[in-house]
């Protein structure tokens, strides 16, 4: 079987941020680290285990660094390397893109808008 090519550099990024939870959970880390707790709670709607999924692939991709502190109880955090960092860098216009016309693309698909602040 032949090895998947990528048809251009947009091809790769999607690829490293495809699905429904990624772009969300880098959104999430902008700030800093997070305990997974706290990253379950800022990504609304997903779960436990889908989460843990996602990270992985995402450490796969060396886009999210996984920090195990050996105490008691067990800690861990997590936080965007410096790819990650650049990725959510470059995902900023999309999420201005997202906020500009959030109202119009909820209605369009029956969906609530996120509440304004």
């Amino acid at each position: 079987m032949k090895p998947r090519q990528y048809s251009c550099g947009l091809d790769a990024a999607i690829d490293v941020i495809g699905g429904r939870w990624k772009a969300l959970i880098l959104w999430a880390l902008h700030a800093g680290p997070l305990r997974t707790g706290a990253l379950r709670r800022s990504v609304d709607g997903i779960s436990e285990k889908m989460l843990i999924q996602v990270l992985r692939e995402m450490e796969a991709d060396e886009i999210v660094h996984r920090e195990v502190f050996h105490e008691v109880p067990p800690r861990v955090e997590y936080s965007l390397t410096p790819l990650g960092v650049r990725l959510n860098e470059a995902l900023v216009p999309l999420g201005d893109w997202g906020e500009d016309n959030m109202r119009a693309i909820a209605r369009r698909r029956g969906v609530e808008p996120a509440p304004t602040h």
